[in-house]
């Protein structure tokens, strides 16, 4: 049976700069830590292509992935000392979409809508 659909997911990918492959990857194990608490978490965890980090992760909604972003958010602040977002989507249905533009607005993300699927 299908259940309504409100989870968002963030799909952020990071260039890490050269040397500091090992810096990131210590703070990507630090973010799974902090993360694993969250109430609204589905999935979280990082994946790598060389220097290419990419953060695979779903919230069962907005409100998730705002709380998640509060919650890393020293964490992330040192990965982009030494990273930067090549870039950033964000996918959901349009009620959770609305309720991230706004906040997520400074870190430049592409919001794509769920127009159709399901959920079970």
């Amino acid at each position: 049976m299908a259940i309504e659909d409100t989870m968002c997911t963030i799909v952020p990918y990071f260039q890490v700069q050269q040397g500091k492959l090992d810096e990131f990857k210590a703070l990507g194990e630090k973010m799974v830590e902090q993360t694993k608490n969250e109430a609204d978490v589905l999935f979280y965890g990082f994946c790598f292509n060389d220097h290419q980090a990419f953060c695979r992760e779903g919230y069962t909604g907005a409100a998730g992935v705002l709380a998640h972003l509060e919650n890393v958010n020293d964490l992330l602040g040192e990965a982009l000392k030494i990273a930067e977002i090549e870039r950033l989507e964000i996918h959901g249905p349009a009620s959770e979409i609305e309720s991230l533009r706004e906040p997520l607005s400074g870190l430049g993300p592409v919001f794509f809508t769920l127009e159709a699927g399901f959920r079970r």
